[in-house]
């Protein structure tokens, strides 16, 4: 799980609904290869990433997997655009990649309302010239129960948090992150996913927590399919990932879940894509973990995209249909 989530009350019913579920061109040069020990610290031996000079806008950074991540990127030396909804976990997260070697500051927004997603995005936009990495992280699931709740703007909120919202952030962080190029933008999906029935996305009739999870991350594997495609000779990559399945976060421990992997692992995965040289002009894809993976088979269907671009367009006023 990603970013600031809620987590399951109703664990038994939620983890195996998820757990049945999950079964289922460019070059980015980072600078000159001078920090090698942080590069190994952050999950690249491979290569020594200097990220000085460089902007990240991290969301759901201030618990979590993201937060171990913007840690990550400031050990780099880059400045992390820290987001999250509470102030003071925020200054924590800012002192820790400040600790770290990079610098940053604190950006509240609550992703669950557009207005204030397009007010995040404005500030970014107003306050800074580049945007190198953009790593789409926060993400919901339940609040303990298996009741449909909806966003500020009416829509089904685990999809609105963790698909339209990062859609909608993408979309207007676009061209300063097009004129940074070489840049990166990191989806952080799930290996839950479930296909988007389009004639009930908002789970209206068919509502449970664990499906509106899992077709929110598909949506997102299917954004970075066509973002990667119209992005083409941009100069910027979009790949997504499952970064590892119940790490050892605070909510997987309120849950009373004995977690299978750590934060850790979840932000060396996600640092893979975002920093490695390995995935320069490498555009488009999944991974689970530190490996190249298939998402679900919808994530490949032309026409189901079309459709998630139709609706997201119209719930959003960004894009193209």
């Amino acid at each position: 799980m990603n970013g600031e989530c809620g987590f399951l009350s109703r664990r038994t019913v939620l983890i195996a609904s998820v757990g049945a579920t999950a079964g289922a061109a460019t070059r980015f040069a980072f600078g000159q290869p001078t920090r090698a020990a942080e590069a190994s610290q952050s999950g690249n031996s491979s290569a020594e990433i200097d990220m000085t000079g460089k902007i990240a806008l991290v969301t759901g950074s201030t618990d979590g997997l993201g937060r171990a991540v913007a840690r990550r990127l400031g050990a780099l030396g880059a400045t992390v655009l820290v987001h999250g909804r509470n102030a003071a976990r925020g200054a924590e997260a800012v002192r820790e990649v400040e600790a770290a070697g990079g610098t940053a500051s604190f950006h509240r927004a609550d992703l669950a309302s557009l207005d204030e997603v397009r007010a995040l995005a404005d500030t970014v936009l107003d306050r800074y010239d580049r945007l190198d990495l953009l790593i789409n992280n926060a993400g919901i699931w339940t609040d303990g129960g298996d009741e449909r709740r909806t966003s500020a703007d009416g829509h089904e909120l685990v999809f609105a948090v963790n698909y339209l919202a990062g859609y909608l952030l993408t979309h207007r962080l676009l061209p300063l992150i097009v004129r940074s190029a070489p840049a990166r933008i990191v989806n952080v999906s799930s290996l839950a996913q479930q296909p988007i029935d389009f004639d009930d996305v908002m789970l209206e009739r068919s509502f449970s927590a664990a499906r509106a999870y899992a077709q929110s991350k598909l949506a997102q594997v299917m954004f970075t399919i066509d973002l990667a495609r119209d992005l083409e000779g941009s100069g910027v990559t979009v790949n997504s990932l499952h970064p590892a399945t119940f790490m050892d976060t605070s909510m997987v421990e309120k849950a009373g879940v004995t977690p299978r992997s750590t934060v850790d692992e979840g932000a060396e995965a996600v640092m893979h894509l975002a920093t490695s040289p390995e995935l320069e002009g490498r555009s488009g894809l999944f991974f689970n973990g530190l490996r190249e993976a298939r998402a679900h088979a919808q994530a490949y269907d032309d026409d189901a995209r079309a459709k998630l671009r139709a609706l997201s367009v119209q719930l959003t006023g960004a894009g193209r249909a």
